[in-house]
């Protein structure tokens, strides 16, 4: 399927740097370095799960803070897809507004799983409340249907990554190093709800 011009960043930052090609080097060392069997196998389902996928997802807003993704959007993607850079602020903007409506997606697959609705339902909920095609809507639902609760890890383990993060480190600099502590060290999410204050 087509992508929008945010993807680029997104996808960069999760599967290459500071995501998961960042947390294979640091398995590795966990492994060669350290001795800890454990880390030279990568499971998809466990605790570390969200970590893993969350972690990677925050990568974009470690990378590319405040205004920087835009900025960067407008003066070297924007160009080279042939979009007017003009447009980017707008753009940024409404996937903020977007980023409100990830929670629905949650909902919709546990009320799919657990069969308070059908796949019908599931298609027509996905649609209204992502903002959606039916084409989209049809992926969405294929990725709960074979991954199942894995859906979860995505916009959850960002909110605790992001969330451990901010709290630990009052800077950038900061910022950086309390997300490397989460890959460096042994860390369940557990550890990092721990330390962050809860309303």
């Amino acid at each position: 399927m087509p992508i929008f011009i945010d993807r680029a960043v997104q996808l960069g930052c999760h599967e290459g740097y500071p995501g998961h090609h960042v947390q294979g080097i640091y398995s590795e060392w966990q492994y060669r370095e350290r001795g800890l069997i454990e880390f030279s196998v990568a499971p998809l389902y466990g605790p570390t799960s969200a970590l893993n996928e969350g972690g990677a997802d925050f990568g974009v807003d470690l990378a590319f803070p405040g205004e920087e993704r835009i900025r960067f959007e407008a003066t070297t993607l924007y160009p080279l897809a042939g979009l007017d850079p003009a447009t980017a602020p707008a753009y940024g903007a409404l996937r903020e507004e977007l980023h409100d409506l990830s929670g629905a997606r949650l909902t919709i697959a546990a009320m799919y799983l657990d069969r308070e609705i059908d796949r019908a339902r599931a298609l027509e909920l996905t649609q209204r409340y992502q903002l959606v095609s039916r084409e989209r809507a049809e992926r969405n639902l294929a990725f709960t249907e074979q991954y199942r609760t894995y859906v979860i890890n995505y916009l959850t383990g960002k909110e605790l990554v992001g969330a451990y993060v901010h709290h630990a480190g009052q800077d950038e600099a900061g910022h950086w190093a309390a997300y490397e502590r989460i890959l460096s060290e042994l860390m369940l999410p557990m550890d990092l709800t721990a330390s962050v204050p809860h309303p």
